[in-house]
């Protein structure tokens, strides 16, 4: 005689939970909260953006207005880590705000020092390349200026994660990280360059859809990374 099986004990799998589209819901709402958060924070750039035809051929002009991604990445950042901790309860405006004015005082530095060495490398890449050593001054400018965005994103994942830490040690530690873990290094700089590309290309909808779920994957490998630290030291 065949076992008869209660209907709640069928495929359990084939009625997902409340929790399970909550936890959707929760990471639909901060990326698409946070897209906005994100064009809200960087409003001169995202404009100019759209206005400016032909963005690299005033790129120390676009460059300058980027001095305002690090404290609004700092809010994206917490924003993920109320998303990890709340799950479906998830405030994501609320978070990006605090996040935003808790980290200023240290992100803001952080974004202004690298968009001086990002100058600085961009001015003397123009002048190298009519040199004779431009084939060896050329490939070390952009591996400093890589290591540059790499080491103030990781930073700036720092200051959210470690809010009581010195500035200092942080840059230390992300300096650590940026070396050690050069892969992520890598993939950070591969996902920022695609929401590059698609802010300059589709202004309006590369904000709108692109940086959030990139971010989120960036946010993701570096709260891993320094994670990984602190539970081998």
């Amino acid at each position: 005689m065949r076992e008869q099986v209660a209907p709640e004990q069928r495929r359990p799998w084939a009625r997902p939970g409340f929790e399970t589209f909550g936890s959707i819901f929760g990471f639909i709402y901060t990326f698409l909260a946070g897209n906005v958060l994100l064009a809200v924070a960087n409003a001169p750039l995202v404009l100019c953006l759209a206005l400016v035809a032909d963005p690299a051929a005033a790129w120390p002009f676009f460059l300058a207005l980027t001095v305002t991604v690090a404290p609004s990445l700092a809010g994206m950042f917490a924003a993920f880590r109320s998303l990890n901790d709340d799950g479906a309860a998830v405030r994501p405006v609320a978070a990006f705000l605090r996040g935003y004015t808790r980290s200023f005082r240290r992100a803001a530095p952080l974004g202004l020092s690298a968009v001086a060495v990002l100058m600085f490398l961009g001015l003397d890449l123009v002048i190298v390349q009519s040199m004779p050593a431009a084939a060896v001054l050329v490939p070390l400018i952009v591996v400093a200026a890589a290591v540059t965005v790499s080491l103030t994103v990781t930073a700036t994942a720092g200051v959210v994660l470690l809010p009581e830490a010195r500035l200092k040690s942080i840059l230390k530690a992300s300096l650590y990280l940026v070396a050690q873990r050069w892969y992520l290094s890598l993939a950070l700089l591969v996902l920022l360059g695609i929401i590059v590309s698609a802010a300059v290309l589709q202004p309006v909808l590369g904000v709108a859809l692109a940086p959030a779920p990139l971010l989120f994957v960036v946010w993701s490998n570096a709260s891993y990374a320094f994670h990984a630290a602190l539970h081998s030291s």
